[in-house]
């Protein structure tokens, strides 16, 4: 999250005895990182366009003039977010590297970007999904650009560990949701605050050792029925 700047000196600088203005990116930056924590912090209900604006140093006015309204405001904060966590996890899975390992990478990825951004991920995982429309469709955008690269990642690692024994894409699906789900309930709980909370290397550990377990039994025929109970 980069830094804010304090009030409208805040906004213009002096160089050569004239005004030099911020420019829009930087400002417009600066309003998101301020609207990300108020919106953390006090839910998009409570938000106050008054304090996002003293947040980001800048006036009520050029906060509307930039971004028209709170909810395109609120909405402008979850795509950035939603982008942001999205290219973490593509970037980390590096094309030649083994499907196991990709996957691996993915998740230390999102849980090491959740627990960097713990205000971003309150914004996607908390407050946009209790608003409806159409900020929850966002987000369920991006969980489902999130489970499409883990049923890919899922389905690659089967076939090269196992080729004689192929993943149904059904099944590879099916573990791709439940992956993405006890992701995001991982983080939420990694990230609850606690001082003694787990590291993101040890919450990816905790989650790819389900995972693999699972896939071995899964690889080598060692199938969970309900026939197989008394």
């Amino acid at each position: 999250m980069s830094s804010i700047e304090p009030v409208e000196s805040r906004a213009k600088r002096k160089a050569g005895g004239r005004t030099k203005r911020m420019p829009r990116e930087v400002r417009e930056r600066q309003m998101l990182d301020a609207a990300v924590e108020v919106f953390a912090r006090r839910g998009y209900n409570a938000a106050s366009m008054d304090e996002i604006a003293e947040l980001a140093g800048a006036s009520k006015p050029l906060v509307y003039l930039y971004l028209n309204s709170k909810e395109d405001l609120f909405s402008a904060c979850i795509r950035r977010e939603a982008e942001a966590l999205l290219a973490a996890v593509r970037g980390a899975t590096v094309p030649d590297a083994p499907a196991d390992r990709r996957l691996w990478c993915g998740l230390l990825a999102f849980f090491a970007h959740t627990a960097e951004h713990p205000a971003g991920w309150a914004v996607l995982s908390c407050q946009a999904r209790t608003h409806g429309e159409p900020f929850a469709l966002v987000v369920a955008g991006l969980r489902q650009q999130i489970v499409d690269l883990v049923t890919r990642l899922i389905a690659e690692t089967a076939r090269s560990a196992a080729p004689a024994v192929p993943l149904a894409p059904h099944e590879a699906a099916g573990l791709a949701h439940a992956v993405v789900g006890a992701a995001e309930s991982l983080a939420g709980w990694a990230n609850s605050g606690a001082d003694t909370g787990p590291s993101e290397k040890a919450t990816a550990e905790t989650l790819m050792n389900v995972v693999w377990v699972g896939l071995d039994n899964l690889m080598n025929g060692r199938r969970w029925t309900c026939a197989a109970r008394p």
